[in-house]
């Protein structure tokens, strides 16, 4: 009697791996959540106090797809030492795993966009301690953390604003600029350890953040200069994150990729398809 043969089912890019994604209840890091899920990877969903609520909710959307828990929620402000310890503790103790992979997607911005001389020390203090101070101590602490010998990954996020370097975002891309300096120096100071770093610099992506302080015809303008004649997308940037998650991303490392449809650009972009395809990574 003839057998049928058995479907070998082959196990997803980030299959069980752990991935703490700062900033994930809305926006860029929101979709980035759902991508890596949708990947194999357990989420653990940062938000401020702010943003609890889209948080639980984009927990309960993940988890409604699994028996078994595949994300949880964990509050933290990043620019707090102690708190990105507990982040990084509380996540540990509820998969009972190291963690993998560290997404900082978490950022802010003065959305009044000021001149240099009319840029407070509050501001400036609030964009510096999230953007730049929070980016430390989360790439610390992973870099402390993180699972050794293949697999674990630091993803930082920057701005193709610190290669447009327009004026009225002066605080902003300092910070991000800051970031950029960090990933090449960790990437390096990561050797032997299997760990990547690398950072990803969007351009303009419809977002909350994007809108806030913008009018419609200065949102249009930025449209306008755009080759695409868009605005980007969240679901532009979460397959790049992913890609540099995976086991296929190890032999990228260090690099700041600006991904911008050509918008506000110098430097490198990466056009990158589904995982379970070839990728064309143009330089």
């Amino acid at each position: 009697m003839a057998t049928t043969p058995q479907q070998v089912i082959e196990p997803l890019p980030l299959q069980n791996r752990v991935a703490i994604i700062t900033g994930s209840s809305r926006g860029i890091g929101r979709e980035i959540a759902i991508h890596l899920s949708s990947l194999g990877a357990r989420i653990v969903i940062n938000h401020s106090s702010s943003n609890s609520l889209s948080a639980d909710s984009l927990a309960a959307d993940i988890n409604a797809t699994s028996p078994l828990p595949r994300a949880t929620v964990i509050g933290a402000d990043i620019s707090d030492q102690s708190q990105v310890q507990s982040l990084f503790d509380s996540a540990e103790r509820f998969f009972n795993s190291p963690i993998h992979i560290l997404i900082n997607c978490a950022g802010v911005i003065d959305d009044t966009y000021p001149s240099i001389a009319n840029t407070s020390i509050e501001s400036f203090d609030r964009v510096f301690g999230v953007n730049a101070r929070g980016a430390f101590l989360c790439a610390r602490e992973a870099a402390n953390r993180l699972k050794r010998g293949g697999g674990g990954r630091i993803i930082l996020f920057s701005s193709s604003q610190v290669a447009a370097l327009r004026p009225g975002f002066a605080a902003y891309t300092a910070a991000k600029a800051a970031v950029e300096t960090m990933t090449k120096i960790l990437a390096k100071e990561l050797k032997g350890t299997g760990i990547t770093a690398n950072c990803v610099a969007p351009g303009p992506i419809a977002t909350e953040m994007f809108f806030g302080g913008r009018t419609e015809e200065q949102v249009q303008k930025i449209i306008d200069e755009s080759p695409l004649g868009r605005l980007g997308e969240t679901k532009d940037v979460a397959p790049l994150v992913g890609f540099l998650a995976s086991d296929a991303g190890e032999w990228v490392n260090g690099q700041i990729i600006r991904i911008n449809g050509d918008d506000m650009a110098d430097g490198a972009t990466f056009a990158v398809v589904d995982l379970s395809k070839t990728f064309a990574l143009p330089l």
